[in-house]
């Protein structure tokens, strides 16, 4: 096995040790085989006899998962690094923030002051909350739980606040990065006539454990439709962060990010007019797309016309998502 492969596949078994020194032991054979004696031999003397078991310390160990809220929640590995994204000048400024004050929590909790803790992400689908979420959690070193919503939501009404309490008392003792994505379909406002009176309770029990928790790690939650969310959430949180559709200067930075390594025939900055108003996610689309007709016509280059049929597919896909939503 090639040995970026090896080292991808040590670093993804951290904290499994049976499965990183298995790991590590191949990693050990192969530099046997390629007779580098003395680096094997010091390799498998640091493995035998680690010097002091010690941690990162932007990494928490994990917990065993508890059995109460085991049913709710799904441990994600992070794939994707903070290359993978484009974000507006003011957001990279408040997650610069907040990872600095991440990593000086001891000196601030020490004069007594809270290290910001609980995150709202706001904005329309597609424009990156989830893979924000995701990327944060890699750079501060913390696993990332997805709450699965649809479990969490019991059929039995009156479950749900039960479950939502067993959820918040895992993040208190788990140091992670607790995700709730479609976040509103939890923190609907109160004042709503639709809402059944149960699920007023479930609000209400909801804002009761996000005011009073102070999570090991960080509790972020995401929607697409904020004005649905009950006007008491908003204060819970220490920060809202705005994703907004891309301007011109961020879509010509993704386009450079979808087509860095493939071969190009056109100047993609050309179409930066044409895709305004865009979600990443249909910019991301629109690439994808350019690149594999270029495949499948076994091209050397993405060509002008490949873009430009997968931008007319994406605008009638967009039509068609309009036409349905007006029908509902």
């Amino acid at each position: 096995m090639a040995r970026g492969e090896l080292m991808k596949k040590l670093l993804a078994s951290y904290g499994r040790d049976e499965e990183f020194r298995a790991v590590a032991e191949q990693i050990i054979s192969e530099e046997e085989k390629k007779n580098n004696v003395v680096l094997a031999r010091s390799l498998r003397k640091t493995l035998e006899n680690p010097s002091k078991p010690t941690r990162p310390k932007a990494l928490a160990p994990l917990i065993p998962f508890p059995e109460a809220a085991g049913d709710f929640i799904e441990r994600i590995e992070p794939v994707h690094s903070r290359q993978d994204i484009v974000l507006s000048r003011d957001n990279v400024r408040v997650f610069a923030g907040l990872l600095s004050e991440f990593r000086s929590g001891e000196q601030i909790r020490r004069r007594g002051l809270a290290v910001r803790s609980k995150l709202l992400f706001c904005g329309p689908p597609g424009c990156g909350k989830t893979l924000c979420a995701e990327i944060f959690a890699a750079e501060v070193g913390l696993p990332l739980y997805i709450v699965k919503l649809d479990r969490l939501i019991s059929s039995y009404l009156g479950e749900t606040a039960t479950n939502i309490r067993k959820l918040f008392e895992f993040a208190r003792k788990q140091p992670c990065v607790l995700f709730f994505d479609e976040f509103d379909a939890l923190a609907r406002a109160r004042d709503d006539a639709g809402e059944h009176n149960e699920l007023r309770r479930v609000v209400n029990s909801l804002l009761i454990f996000i005011d009073r928790i102070k999570p090991a790690g960080f509790l972020i939650a995401a929607t697409n439709l904020d004005r649905s969310l009950d006007p008491a959430v908003w204060r819970r949180f220490e920060e809202v962060v705005w994703f907004d559709r891309p301007d011109d200067k961020m879509i010509r930075e993704y386009l450079g990010l979808k087509f860095k390594n493939v071969i190009l025939g056109f100047d993609p900055s050309e179409h930066i007019a044409s895709l305004a108003g865009f979600s990443f996610a249909e910019i991301e689309r629109v690439c994808v797309q350019a690149i594999k007709a270029a495949i499948v016509k076994r091209q050397k280059d993405v060509r002008a016309d490949d873009f430009e049929q997968a931008l007319a597919d994406e605008r009638r896909r967009r039509r068609d998502h309009s036409r349905l939503e007006n029908r509902s």
